[in-house]
This record gives C-alpha cells, structure tokens and sequence, in this order.
C-alpha cells in the first residue's frame, strides 16, 4: 500500500515531521536508530532523530532520567513511548509498516508492550545507568 493507496486518515501525519528521541551512547540504541537514520537519509523521508545527550530536552519537556528510559517519537504535538512510539516511526519507513501493522494486533500488542515495557526498556536503562556511573568514577578517579 503506498501512501496514494492509503485511506485519507493517513495524510495529515504524512505532513508533519516525526523527531525520534533516543540515547545514542547506548550501543543498542545507536545500532537501531543509525540504521533508521541511514535508511530515512537515503530515502529523504521527513524524520529527525535527537540524541538525549546533545540536545535541548526542554524542547522535549523530559528530563535526561526520563529520556534514558525509553524510545520517544513526537508528531506535531503528541508525544509517544514505547512500542506506539516505535509504532510511528515504523510507520514512516514503507520496509518496516509491517512491523507498525503487525504490532497493532490486539494480542501482538499487549505482548509487545509488555516485553518493552518490562524487559527490554528496563534492561537498557540499566546498562545506561551502569555506563553513566562507570563513566563518573573513571572522570574522579582522573
């Protein structure tokens, strides 16, 4: 289905940017959102991806232990987490709208959003406070 194709509900999110918020000191945050990024570059799509670590999280209206905790996606002005937030940007790259369709399935989704929400964002969160803390007492002990 191309966006010509696509019922007209479609079009107004076409229009406005999608920013990504996302870690990118996190290896596995990096490697995911660098391949996004490379594939959006290539293809000119209207996505914008913001490091938690360089840029104004004001603008964003989170602090940087809130940022550190999941994937943000911000359309125009709604603000998503988590797997909906996933959800948006897979739906901006035609290769990954699967992904965005398959997640929407009602038992797909609960159990997407369980795993986020309870394994793997957690996990990843503290590898970032374990990498931040470590990077402390390597600045202290200097």
């Amino acid at each position: 289905m191309t966006w010509r194709t696509r019922p007209f509900s479609y079009l107004p999110h076409m229009m406005k940017e999608t920013e990504v918020l996302y870690n990118a000191s996190c290896p596995v945050c990096s490697f995911e959102i660098d391949h996004y990024r490379s594939y959006a570059d290539k293809r000119a799509l209207a996505l914008r991806f913001d490091d938690l670590n360089s840029c104004d999280l004001a603008r964003w209206n989170l602090s940087a232990d809130e940022a550190a905790r999941r994937l943000y996606v911000r359309q125009g002005d709604q603000l998503l987490s988590g797997i909906p937030a996933f959800q948006v940007l897979w739906e901006e790259m035609p290769r990954y709208r699967w992904l965005a369709r398959l997640t929407r399935l009602p038992g797909v989704f609960w159990m997407s959003c369980k795993v986020y929400d309870h394994i793997l964002a957690p996990l990843i969160y503290n590898w970032h406070r374990r990498r931040v803390a470590r990077n402390t007492v390597e600045v202290l002990n200097k």
